[in-house]
């Protein structure tokens, strides 16, 4: 059975479906900049090599050397250099964490708290919300979730499936800021390139760390 929820509150989306349009823009435009900042100062810790790593894992870089067709790509190499990291080390994401020391119960708290829990979905939309964003499916794990995203409200068709990281801030879940259209056919060239997520249902292989890279890898090939 699917649900409507909001990640890590346990409540319904419909019981928020009152707040006004300009209510929700606010508190999620306010929430961005503060990821932003967040992201901006996690970066600050990672080397040039770590990207560098990132980057050629997706076919954008050649030794040292970027090989770009937008900013857009290198922002994947970013998410992946955040988020991930084999299981004996720890993440970006959580070394800026530990590093960091907001006042308890900040909004830039919640913010960080929540990008530290972030997760990797193939979400399909199924609507848009009454008030702003839209209502997506979580594919893998069969939940409906109000993404709050002002771009995507805007481009992304009902019925388009799209591959992100997100998270829950608030009542609404926000997108890690990237991510890349796909299709059946993309998910499995994906899963085909790696060999050790064709042995795993689709349920757990998102789960593995590797799983993003491998979508992103393909949607840059697809073009």
């Amino acid at each position: 059975m699917i649900t409507t929820v909001a990640v890590g509150t346990g409540k319904y989306v419909e019981q928020h479906e009152s707040s006004s349009r300009g209510e929700v823009l606010a508190r999620y435009r306010h929430l961005r900049q503060i990821c932003k900042r967040h992201h901006s100062d996690a970066l600050k810790l990672l080397s040039q090599g770590a990207i560098l790593h990132h980057a050629r894992r997706l076919g954008l870089a050649d030794g040292k050397t970027l090989v770009l067709d937008s900013m857009d790509e290198l922002a994947l190499a970013f998410d992946l250099a955040i988020y991930t990291a084999p299981s004996s080390r720890s993440r970006a994401i959580g070394r800026y964490a530990k590093s960091t020391r907001f006042a308890s119960g900040s909004d830039e708290v919640l913010m960080l708290e929540a990008m530290c829990n972030a997760r990797f979905a193939v979400v399909l939309a199924q609507r848009r919300h009454p008030s702003a964003g839209l209502i997506v499916t979580d594919l893998s794990r069969g939940v409906e979730l109000w993404l709050m995203d002002e771009g995507l409200e805007m481009s992304l068709p009902v019925g388009a499936a799209f591959a992100t990281r997100y998270y829950a801030p608030d009542r609404f879940v926000m997108t890690a800021g990237v991510g890349v259209p796909v299709d059946g056919a993309l998910l499995m060239s994906a899963i085909e390139s790696s060999p050790h997520l064709l042995r795993k249902p689709f349920a757990e292989a998102i789960e593995d760390r590797r799983f993003a890279e491998a979508v992103y890898r393909a949607a840059i090939a697809d073009g």
